[in-house]
């Protein structure tokens, strides 16, 4: 393959299904070589098989984001291979929906622990790579929950508001070095998450709403990502609200 990303390096958590897997799809098509980060390795397996079917250099690693240790040792190896990280696209994450009173506060910990300290991990693991590179580009995988509320998304909500928090002081922290940091806040996208929703209520009800109108594609947000990181480097897109035609929320 060959694109403007040509020589670049992206490092994708949550790749092995929805928005992560068609933004490693995506990336490799603009020419990017693309660590695959996921915990399914049987998932990222196959996805390096489409890309190298298709030109690309793509290579797997089974990573929980939430150990740290873990983390550390993906973007070691990522290293190892390429010697550089240009691009981190920080989009594993999960949703445990439901009412806040009576809740199995292990699903609060869970998204905790993958949708803001993996997060955070994997942000404090690639930075000084990035530092000494002189540049970088880090893109995370918010959502519109991120930014307005709603009954049953208590938790989820947090952890995303928490993403809001932390991409904005790391721009102004990281910007002096050539560093850009872009929040993308999907609304609904049709992706398998809805279907590990454990709250049967709050699945059918999130089922019943994404049946009711015309869902974003996990594609529409890789596409929102490549437009970010191929941007000049003058120019940093700081945050993307895409929601869907029809979606009121």
């Amino acid at each position: 393959m060959s694109g403007v990303l040509d020589g670049r390096v992206a490092l994708v958590t949550g790749a092995s299904s929805g928005i992560g897997e068609a933004t490693a799809l995506a990336l490799a098509a603009q020419g990017a070589n693309v660590a695959l980060a996921a915990r399914r390795s049987d998932r990222l397996a196959g996805l390096v098989k489409r890309i190298e079917e298709r030109g690309g250099q793509a290579m797997p690693l089974a990573v929980d984001v939430a150990d740290e240790a873990q983390v550390r040792e993906m973007v070691r190896r990522t290293r190892e291979k390429w010697g550089r990280i240009d691009i981190l696209v920080n989009d594993a994450g999960v949703a445990q929906l439901g009412p806040i009173d009576g809740a199995n506060t292990e699903g609060w910990r869970e998204m905790v622990n993958v949708n803001l300290l993996g997060l955070m991990y994997t942000t404090h693991a690639v930075l000084p790579l990035m530092k000494a590179q002189g540049s970088g580009h880090i893109v995370n995988i918010s959502s519109a929950a991120g930014r307005r509320v709603a009954e049953g998304m208590g938790v989820y909500s947090a952890t995303k508001w928490g993403v809001g928090a932390f991409s904005e002081a790391l721009r102004q922290e990281v910007s002096p070095q050539h560093i850009r940091v872009t929040v993308i806040e999907p609304g609904v996208v049709a992706t398998e998450m809805q279907e590990h929703l454990t709250d049967q209520t709050a699945k059918d009800a999130s089922l019943t709403w994404i049946r009711s109108i015309t869902p974003l594609s996990s594609e529409d947000i890789a596409a929102a990502v490549v437009y970010a990181v191929t941007q000049p480097a003058q120019v940093d897109v700081n945050e993307l609200l895409i929601r869907p035609t029809e979606e009121v929320f």
